[in-house]
């Protein structure tokens, strides 16, 4: 698969044959790609996979045994100082300081970052109300629940006005009001940046992303647009039955048929899985037909964002 997809907008992260070992423990397996200006990309894999090795690599806490990265053309690994200017950083657990006020821990981290003081004061306020922190500005932080400590992390994210945001799971053991209110900030955060986010939760990337880059065992195992997903599953067909009879004779007598992969039950229905060049729904209602049972419905069905996960992450942990 050609692991590099070029943005149709100006590349503002740039990952170029990224390894990276860990002693005898390869983590990350030579891999390339670019997110371009103004795209909201999430970087999806199980435990291990090497999501938060590329992160940290991009974000240049981590140097990569070999390969580059690019932050807005800025070398991370000769020039991570530099890159560095145009990164907000919100790492799964977030560094807060607890004893401090959310208005003081924010112009802490912007003149930290090198916001001029008149600036940084009128920065603050914005990044307040777009995190919709305003009830909880001169509060201590430490006294503030799990979600508005995420706001808070997130405000520190983007109060030096970066290019690019890297969000490792941004919305991990918040409620479900926090969880839409934090997806519809992201989404609006990435009309004037460029995002890459990290989750398990992949749902969140649907409503979220633009674009998936799927990682497993350290290799891209695949990258598209979410409306292009399903082609990297080698064209597959699913088809949903719904059949009056006995549902384990019902799967035998379907498995034999050419060009069907796989029988399996989702509730009261059968999904049957074929090459996108064959149709078998002839063969299917004529041998349901025959066999004596009664076919009440049948149709084509797409396959969501988990299918495609669970199929390619497990076809990598055990190939055939």
């Amino acid at each position: 698969m050609e692991q590099i997809k070029t943005a149709d907008k100006k590349s503002l992260i740039k990952v170029r044959h990224l390894t990276k070992y860990y002693g005898k423990r390869l983590a990350v397996d030579n891999i390339s790609f670019d997110i371009g200006k103004g795209e909201i990309v999430g970087l999806l894999g199980p435990n291990a996979a090497g999501k938060s090795t590329t992160m940290r690599i991009l974000t240049g806490f981590l140097m990569p045994t070999k390969g580059d990265t690019f932050i807005a053309d800025c070398n991370m690994v000769t020039d991570s100082l530099a890159g560095r200017k145009h990164i907000g950083y919100m790492p799964e657990s977030v560094p807060l300081y607890t004893d401090m006020t959310v208005r003081d821990y924010l112009d802490f981290f912007a003149r930290l970052r090198g916001v001029p003081r008149d600036r940084a004061r009128k920065r603050v306020n914005e990044v307040v109300t777009l995190c919709n922190l305003e009830e909880y500005v001169d509060t201590i932080i430490g006294k503030l629940s799990r979600g508005y400590k995420q706001r808070v992390g997130l405000a520190q994210a983007i109060v030096h006005e970066p290019e690019v945001l890297i969000l490792d799971e941004p919305t991990v053991g918040i409620d479900p009001i926090q969880v839409s209110q934090t997806r519809n900030l992201i989404k609006e955060l990435g009309k004037e940046h460029t995002i890459l986010l990290s989750t398990h939760i992949l749902p969140e990337v649907t409503m979220t992303c633009n674009r998936v880059i799927i990682i497993a065992k350290g290799k891209i195992v695949a990258e598209d647009r979410m409306e292009n997903l399903s082609a990297v599953t080698k064209g597959s067909r699913r088809l949903r039955l719904e059949v009056k009879g006995p549902s384990d004779q019902i799967i035998r007598r379907l498995q034999r048929i050419d060009g069907v992969r796989k029988v399996s039950r989702e509730g009261n229905y059968l999904i049957v899985e074929s090459p996108i060049n064959i149709d078998p729904r002839g063969q299917i209602t004529e041998t349901i037909v025959k066999s004596g049972w009664t076919l009440l419905s049948i149709e084509s069905v797409e396959m969501s964002l988990e299918d495609i996960f669970l199929q390619l992450t497990t076809k990598e942990e055990n190939p055939e």
